[in-house]
């Protein structure tokens, strides 16, 4: 087992303590929330209102649980998940996972760019293709160019943004009430609509891009402690992996928090008055104007953007990871583009890919939602594989996942599996 790390300096202070120990589980909880997972849950609470509130109580202890395995996979065996996977099953299964991935991203990619450039476009009037080219070269540049640690603290800073959507929430004065009774009383879907929609707000909060970037960032907080090799970093020293799961449990607790405001935001404001329909994240954000004030409109628009820089480099990367640990290249944001041209070439096309996107016929909104529900199908066939990652004591090197982690994330699978059945049979 490899060594604890060790620090210069412990920070003092109970909350600055509680702040250090938040990185890698903050960073993926936040990112979880992209402007596909906001557009995803505002269709939610306009179509449907306050009645699936519900889906943000099962989904946070559920995502917890992934990730904090994907996390325990990470930092036990050194490698990154597509490694692990690679171990448990035929490298053309595991290519065609990352195809399916890179394909899924590339468009949620572009629609967050889209959703991020029109919400730009009507804050400032400049048109909208100029956003999509700037936010999309300013970010393919940046994630070049810097290097992991200010990567990380850059993406960890604009997790703030996503407070906005709180602050929306409380301004449009819910009937406390009512919102609560919804909360905790699950109305299930009955038609075809509604477990589509289920399962794209199960699609976009327990996605597998989540999967693999955070075991990776695992891999990577140890390459910048100068543990290079995957030898070095295996074995989770138990004081770590405590630490990681707190950081976790506050992301999963912070991401299915801003999940149940957007939801409770267009619920009061969008559904309430027959608005339940939106072609665009700039329709919402018009929508919103009038029904609950310009300020309220302006937060939601700011959370869009600013979480959009974190979570499309999130996205992006994923896929540049699953597809260089499938086939054994170089990779990692910390190495120099000509070190890893494989892994940077992936994130830059994906991007790419995805600002081209913007260009067709395509709905935003459309390519938003289906691909959460695409990542909802796919979601439970990688959770297998982490399953049976996280069960063996070799590969594991006898620190697997507890039992009832194992039990949760096997539930977790169960349950996506059934919600993307329902999809064809209802």
């Amino acid at each position: 087992m490899k060594k604890a790390r060790t620090s210069p300096k412990a920070p003092q202070g109970l909350v600055c303590r509680f702040f250090a120990l938040l990185g890698p589980g903050l960073v993926t909880g936040a990112a979880d929330d992209d402007p596909s997972g906001i557009v995803t849950y505002s269709i939610a609470g306009a179509q449907l209102g306050t009645s699936m509130l519900w889906t943000s109580l099962l989904t946070f202890p559920l995502m917890a649980a992934v990730q904090m395995m994907c996390a325990r996979i990470g930092m036990v065996t050194g490698t990154g998940l597509a490694t692990a996977l690679r171990k448990k099953m035929p490298k053309s299964v595991l290519a065609l996972i990352g195809l399916a991935l890179f394909v899924a991203n590339t468009v949620n990619v572009g629609a967050d760019l889209s959703g991020m450039a029109d919400v730009a476009n009507l804050l400032s009037g400049v048109h909208a293709s100029i956003f999509v080219l700037f936010f999309g070269i300013t970010i393919i540049f940046a994630t070049i160019w810097f290097k992991y640690d200010a990567i990380a603290s850059i993406l960890k800073w604009l997790a703030v943004s996503l407070f906005a959507y709180v602050i929306t929430a409380f301004m449009v004065h819910p009937d406390w009430p009512k919102v609560l009774a919804d909360t905790f009383l699950p109305s299930w879907p009955t038609s075809r609509g509604q477990w589509s929609t289920l399962v794209a707000i199960l699609g976009t909060t327990i996605s597998p891009y989540l999967f693999f970037w955070q075991s990776s960032q695992e891999v990577e907080v140890e390459k910048v402690r100068g543990q290079h090799t995957a030898a070095s970093r295996r074995g989770g020293d138990p004081q770590e992996l405590k630490e990681r799961a707190i950081d976790v449990g506050v992301g999963a607790f912070f991401s299915n928090l801003i999940m149940y405001f957007i939801i409770l935001t267009t619920a009061l404001t969008l559904h309430k008055n027959g608005i339940t329909q939106l072609n665009s994240s700039k329709d919402a954000v018009k929508a919103l104007a009038p029904l609950a004030g310009h300020f309220a409109s302006l937060l939601y628009a700011v959370g869009l953007i600013g979480v959009g820089f974190l979570a499309i480099p999130t996205l992006a990367g994923s896929a540049a990871y699953v597809f260089t640990e499938t086939f054994g290249f170089r990779q990692g944001l910390d190495e120099k583009l000509r070190r890893a041209r494989a892994f940077y070439g992936v994130l830059t096309l994906s991007i790419v890919f995805g600002m081209a996107l913007t260009f067709t016929p395509i709905k935003p909104m459309d390519a938003l939602f289906w691909s959460a529900v695409i990542n909802g199908l796919l979601a439970p066939f990688v959770l297998a594989g982490i399953l049976l990652v996280a069960c063996d004591r070799v590969l594991m090197h006898n620190q697997r996942s507890s039992l009832l982690a194992r039990i949760t994330v096997g539930i977790t699978t169960l349950g996506m599996f059934a919600a993307g059945i329902a999809i064809f049979l209802v």
